[in-house]
């Protein structure tokens, strides 16, 4: 058996502290160093719930294609988990799909959990349905775990809370959120691009082009809108308020979560979302 232990004894490594208290193995995989020590014996299973609805196919706030970000902060999570002795399942669910994966902490095993949910995102998913994947992994999993479930920035919504409580109750539960590329930030999407909106070579969308592809559809926007200020202005407090009332739930609930932009802040900001559960905990 693995020693094993929780998430919050996990912190980005500070100037001063004992080199000897890095995870060298852990600091590899996530690009940065990380500290960890050892508290208590545990064997902790640790439960990703992974939105694979289209919504995850379509472009992160960096520009990245929200699948890369979504298996970025997948891979992070599981081999974190796997390093302390703790094991790794998977509930991957859709409007039209459910998959589950078993606890499993060999490296083969992790890497096929993270084949699973590459291969379930993309732009040609069902539509999301967060409630399919959270009412599997409530009545799937009976022991304790830590359930870290990856979604996208306008969810869990109110139609998610009633699984979330009993979930909460349940288990310890973590949320994180992958940001949206504003609709106004530039960018086009052509005809079989892999996710929602592609930039052109330049960055910047071509002045020919009218429609901004969406997960579900065409939006019709000339580009002279997508370059006036109040119209940016306008979707950026609409995505505050949305995610504004993602916060005031999650808050009512417990519940911590993050916000991501792309793959380079998962590292600090999963970190931050630790701390924060720690001391939520005292």
């Amino acid at each position: 058996k693995g020693h094993g232990q929780d998430f919050d004894d996990l912190h980005l490594y500070a100037p001063g502290e004992d080199v000897g208290d890095i995870d060298w193995k852990s600091s590899a995989r996530a690009g940065i160093p990380v500290v960890r020590r050892f508290v208590r014996e545990s064997n902790v299973n640790l439960v990703l719930v992974v939105d694979t609805g289209r919504n995850m196919g379509a472009t992160a706030a960096s520009g990245e294609p929200k699948a890369d970000v979504v298996s970025f902060c997948c891979a992070l999570v599981a081999y974190l988990a796997r390093d302390r002795g703790d094991r790794v399942a998977l509930v991957a669910a859709d409007a039209e799909r459910v998959v589950q994966l078993p606890p499993r902490a060999s490296t083969r095993d992790l890497e096929l959990l993270l084949r699973t949910v590459e291969g379930q995102l993309g732009v040609d998913a069902p539509a999301s349905d967060l409630n399919r994947a959270l009412d599997r992994a409530l009545n799937a999993f009976r022991r304790r775990s830590l359930m870290v479930v990856v979604t996208d920035e306008a969810r869990p919504g109110p139609e998610h809370e009633r699984l979330l409580r009993r979930l909460r109750v349940r288990h310890e539960v973590m949320v994180v959120a992958v940001a949206d590329l504003s609709p106004v930030a530039g960018g086009l999407v052509p005809a079989g691009a892999d996710h929602a909106i592609a930039a052109g070579p330049t960055g910047r969308a071509s002045r020919r082009a009218t429609q901004v592809a969406d997960v579900d559809g065409t939006l019709d926007l000339p580009p002279f809108l997508r370059g006036r200020a109040d119209v940016a202005a306008g979707a950026a407090q609409a995505a505050q308020s949305r995610r504004e009332s993602v916060v005031a739930l999650l808050r009512s609930l417990e519940t911590e979560a993050v916000s991501v932009t792309g793959t380079h802040d998962v590292v600090p900001r999963f970190v931050e979302l630790l701390g924060r559960a720690k001391r939520a905990r005292r």
